[in-house]
């Protein structure tokens, strides 16, 4: 296997170029995934390298099928799969939350993973060292959310705090199962991003740091863990 082949959904923009751009730096292939592939094409050439657009909406099936179709007819195989795309939903608290404030999160939060790796797994099979990173968030965190210690207790609301703490879940569940993988879910920590209409107190660069130790684990790390860039998170 000549390079790295990986592919980060939520590319254009954020946690998930910044990371693509440091993996590009590494040498690697890696796919932007975007929505709109004019704007996925526009930041491949940016970043230079070997980077390479393909349209992938984590919300379609079709869309997640055609990137699939891209990736295995021109490498056969992936080796790292980068699940960065997310969405905040209305920022209300839990009083205000009614239950459609769930669909949109969930779709992209929850049931977008769950719909890109369970496409991917045929193409990560033929890997040598197959990694998926599912980008979490602290908010997702029974340890940290209660802890008055944390920023993040401070925070109260429901569909995106329990979106991530589904997808910790689910990151433990891969796991379990996928024999001869790494799952590890990351919190990129607080960062000023569109997400959150470019609150928080870290810059793009340092919550990309979590994502890229996690995309980049040697062949030894332990699969089903929970790290931000300071070290190991409590569930």
């Amino acid at each position: 296997m000549d390079t790295t082949i990986a592919l980060v959904t939520g590319a254009t923009q954020g946690i998930g170029r910044e990371t693509a751009r440091r993996l590009v730096a590494l040498g690697w292939t890696v796919w932007v995934g975007a929505r709109d592939l004019d704007a996925g094409e526009r930041v491949a050439g940016e970043l230079g390298g070997d980077a390479r657009a393909v349209r992938l909406d984590v919300t379609d099936d079709a869309s997640v099928a055609d990137a699939v179709r891209v990736v295995d007819t021109t490498h056969g195989r992936l080796d790292v799969l980068v699940n960065n795309a997310g969405v905040s939903g209305r920022l209300v608290g839990p009083r205000d939350t009614p239950p459609a404030d769930f669909l949109p999160v969930y779709g992209v939060n929850v049931l977008g993973p769950v719909r890109v790796t369970h496409a991917f797994l045929p193409l990560l099979d033929r890997s040598a060292q197959p990694r998926v990173v599912m980008v979490s968030s602290g908010l997702g965190s029974f340890g940290v959310t209660t802890d008055p210690a944390r920023f993040e207790s401070t925070i109260a609301g429901l569909a995106y705090p329990s979106s991530k703490a589904a997808l910790n879940m689910i990151t433990s569940q891969y796991a379990k199962v996928l024999d001869g993988y790494q799952v590890l879910a990351v919190d990129p920590g607080y960062t000023a991003t569109g997400l959150n209409g470019h609150q928080g107190f870290q810059t793009v660069e340092q919550g990309a740091e979590a994502v890229v130790a996690a995309a980049t684990v040697g062949p030894d790390a332990p699969s089903g863990t929970f790290h931000d860039r300071a070290g190991a998170l409590p569930w």
